[in-house]
């Protein structure tokens, strides 16, 4: 099979219909085999139910649906599962990305030997508190990722070779770095399509901005960790582990210190314990064996937790 073209929605039901029939229309135009992985993430209009009816149309709409809202990132990592074609396409149900973008990101990966195509809207029709924070995390992830080619790691419209997507997980709400997760995993030749972007024709968008801004660094951050530290955790929880214990030490040692030179030439002096130096310095080294011990450990339980991507399935086509 030549294209997979995997579909996460939520209440999408108005444009699924003409969705699916544009897919279709360009895959058969240009001789492409293919499969449509429509995604229900737990909505609660009929979009399921037109689902069900394309199936049974059309033996390449195939379906996933979810018991209850999970998001975006559940939907491609369920979908990405069920893939087969040789190439996947990623795209929403919205209309805003556009079919007729499918045979040149087919090509790019094809032909032009990429692992991995993102698309990138350059005129959007998105409000001002979807683009204003779109721009300023994509200006940081170029920055903590690296891949400085890429001006929207969030489009929802990329073209992938097999390959990455069975060799990257998407957890969390992690699909806003997907680039990212491929470039950790090894595919290191990733391209950016300047795509169309079409006004949203039905409904409202389903994603807040400034609240996808602050969950969106967050992110950042912690899959920057992951990818720096997590195959070597010790490397920074016992560096500031041991580093805050030392440094505890060498202030207990200089307050005994002081207080045997004191009994030495027969001075009178305060209890150590009478010294907040004291206290501060036994809070440092809690604080470091903690550190060394609670954070490395916490980690790994968080990285290596079963059930991390257990979705509750109700249907699938």
């Amino acid at each position: 099979m030549d294209i997979s073209v995997v579909v996460p929605l939520f209440n999408e039901e108005e444009s699924l219909g003409e969705l699916n029939a544009w897919v279709k229309r360009v895959c058969t135009e240009h001789s492409l085999s293919y499969e449509i992985i429509f995604v229900d993430d737990g909505s609660t209009d009929r979009s399921w139910s037109i689902i069900e009816n394309l199936s049974k149309e059309d033996s390449s709409v195939k379906g996933i649906r979810f018991r209850r809202n999970y998001g975006k990132s559940a939907g491609l990592y369920c979908g990405f599962k069920k893939a087969q074609g040789d190439v996947v396409i990623t795209m929403d149900a919205d209309l805003q990305d556009s079919p007729d973008e499918i045979p040149e990101l087919y090509s790019m990966i094809t032909k032009d030997g990429y692992d991995l195509v993102s698309g990138y809207k350059k005129k959007r029709y998105d409000p001002l508190s979807k683009t204003i924070p779109t721009k300023l995390f994509n200006a940081t992830a170029r920055k903590v990722s690296g891949i400085k080619n890429l001006h929207d790691f969030n489009c929802g419209l990329k073209a992938y070779r097999k390959d990455v997507i069975k060799n990257i997980e998407v957890y969390g709400e992690m699909h806003r770095y997907i680039p990212y997760l491929a470039k950790n995993a090894g595919f290191n030749k990733i391209g950016e399509k300047v795509v169309h972007h079409q006004a949203r024709k039905y409904g409202s968008t389903k994603f807040g901005g400034w609240n996808r801004f602050f969950n969106g660094y967050l992110d950042l951050i912690s899959l920057w960790f992951l990818s720096t530290f997590g195959r070597k955790p010790m490397h920074v929880f016992g560096f500031l582990g041991s580093l805050m214990f030392f440094l505890g030490f060498i202030a207990i040692v200089i307050v005994g210190s002081t207080k045997l030179y004191a009994l030495a030439e027969g001075i009178k002096a305060p209890l150590v314990t009478s010294s907040p130096y004291f206290y501060i310095a036994l809070t440092m080294m809690l604080l470091g064996t903690q550190l060394f011990l609670a954070g490395f450990i916490g980690e790994l339980v968080s990285r290596n937790a079963q059930g991390r991507n257990s979705y509750l399935i109700e249907n699938e086509i």
